[in-house]
């Protein structure tokens, strides 16, 4: 029993890589977060991908709980100056929300893509 339809890559993957969902090859992103109008290298439209405030809001929760946690247990072991908290954990806290927020975006996208999503409707 053959498969008519050619296999997609895996959406993790090309997400996380920021390559086109179909392909795999072509890339998602112009510049840093801005969608292309369309795969270059098999002409997807990427007028579907609208990850709206979906990765912001994952990325506030992961970074907040991780640089939140580590300047806790520093606080609580070693507690250093103020002064020191903020040159350590703000710098760090946006080191980490702009290294996380492509990937998820493009994981986002990926995932609407394959899951066929769109925008609600009503029945008439």
């Amino acid at each position: 029993m053959a498969d008519d339809q050619p296999s997609l890559p895996s959406p993790y993957a090309t997400g996380l890589k920021g390559r086109c969902p179909r392909c795999g090859e072509g890339q998602l992103f112009q510049g840093y977060l801005k969608v292309r109008p369309r795969c270059e290298a098999c002409g997807l439209d990427f007028s579907f991908a609208d990850s709206a405030d979906g990765p912001a809001v994952f990325i506030m929760l992961i970074a907040g709980f991780s640089v939140l946690g580590a300047a806790l247990y520093v606080e609580i072991a070693y507690e250093p100056p103020i002064w020191l908290h903020l040159a350590i954990w703000l710098p760090l806290a946006v080191v980490v929300c702009l290294a996380l927020l492509r990937p998820m975006k493009g994981l986002a996208v990926s995932l609407q893509f394959v899951n066929k999503a769109q925008e609600g409707r009503l029945d008439t």
